[in-house]
């Protein structure tokens, strides 16, 4: 074999059977084979087992879906490139010209763009309601024919809580589906609700670390094999090796979650007691207006507290740009705090009454807590408060 044929066509290296290696392989190939044109075809036609393209299907994507359809509570999960890749995504091959879409102001703003603009395009209607009025929901679902039921619970950026019993049992009453970001309550958190399809950002805690972009879309095998075909053509593919960052990340998974929602719980107590902060909002407080649902729903309460400081748009200001460990930027879940004012979350796609149900001021403040030492956290905000009038 000539040596340019051989750099093409190296040499194979066989893992015996009981000699596997403890982290698995990145399948890093476009491309697979079979032995034959016969088996390629009993492949293509789902009559045996295997892998051809990974546009479509890949080893060490596979692993990373059946390690979160198993956490979430269901059968199976499609991975895409990104987190709003997996809403739209989910969107387009749920919905069709006539169909009716309930969504919500206190919600991600690419998730209201999809369906207010381009879903809007090709003649699906909608409805903007507020997350907090569960009767308006019921009734909507009442009084009309409705697809499906898009929201998140916590709610981004000011926590607030949906019932998700009342929402589920009204949606299969009236043969709505639900699908529901799931990205700030995690993986561990939900699946016990009949729930018909879940959307998380593995941008966010499953990746951990702040450095892969990653969707996913779970749910029951049934609602996804309906789904695959329009998923795959897509072509919203997650990289193999992503996928494999994202499997990494997420053995440490439960280790983070559980230091940021203590660290968390920690920061919301000393911002409540502080005369600069008007008001927190954190479903683990007990003055959180549904932290009694919280408790129902959730087995904890999430990274991310959002708080009201007293004082204008430049107080908040002087507050964000004080902070040393805090950075401005947008995101969640890395072990890295992280903190985004109200200047910058406050919604332009709203109008007057949909911005009072999301509920965003310029003396919002969120802050995306991380790993750090709490006490360290704590000191950093204290120093740039004291700097506020």
């Amino acid at each position: 074999m000539k040596p340019s044929t051989r750099v093409n066509h190296p040499p194979e290296v066989h893992v015996p059977a009981d000699n596997r290696p403890l982290v698995a392989p990145v399948y890093q190939s476009v491309k697979f084979t079979f032995g034959s044109i016969g088996e390629t075809e009993r492949h293509g036609r789902g009559e045996r087992e295997g892998f051809y393209y990974s546009r479509i299907s890949n080893p060490t994507l596979r692993q990373l879906e059946l390690t979160l359809a198993q956490l979430q509570g269901r059968e199976d999960c499609l991975l895409t490139a990104s987190g709003v890749a997996a809403v739209n995504l989910a969107l387009l091959a749920l919905c069709k010209q006539d169909d009716h879409v309930v969504l919500f102001a206190e919600m991600y703003q690419p998730t209201r763009y999809m369906v207010r603009r381009l879903l809007a395009r090709y003649g699906v209607r909608h409805t903007m309601l507020s997350i907090a009025d569960t009767d308006a929901i019921e009734r909507t679902l009442e009084t009309t024919p409705t697809r499906l039921v898009i929201f998140e619970t916590p709610s981004n950026p000011m926590l607030k809580i949906a019932d998700l019993e009342r929402i589920t049992a009204a949606a299969r009453a009236h043969r709505a589906l639900t699908v529901l970001d799931n990205t700030f309550a995690g993986f561990h958190n939900h699946g016990q609700f009949d729930i018909d399809v879940f959307v998380h950002s593995l941008t966010k805690y499953a990746s951990g670390h702040g450095d892969v972009m990653g969707g996913a879309i779970i749910a029951n095998r049934a609602t996804l094999n309906a789904m695959r075909p329009d998923l795959i053509v897509t072509g919203a593919t997650l990289d193999p090796h992503a996928a494999f960052l994202v499997q990494r990340g997420m053995k440490t998974y439960f280790l983070r979650y559980e230091r940021q929602c203590e660290n968390a719980l920690a920061v919301a107590r000393f911002l409540e007691a502080h005369p600069k902060v008007e008001s927190v909002c954190y479903p683990g407080l007990p003055s959180h207006p549904q932290h009694a649902l919280a408790r129902r729903q959730m087995h904890d309460f999430g990274s991310v507290v959002t708080f009201s400081i007293r004082g204008d748009r430049a107080t908040a200001r002087t507050f964000t740009e004080a902070l040393r460990l805090f950075a401005i930027s947008a995101s969640l879940g890395s072990t890295e705090s992280l903190v985004q004012p109200g200047q910058i979350m406050r919604p332009r796609d709203l109008n007057e009454a949909e911005r009072e149900w999301a509920g965003i001021a310029d003396t919002t403040v969120r802050l995306s807590i991380g790993i750090e030492d709490a006490a360290d956290l704590i000191a950093d905000l204290e120093q740039a408060l004291a700097r506020c009038p």
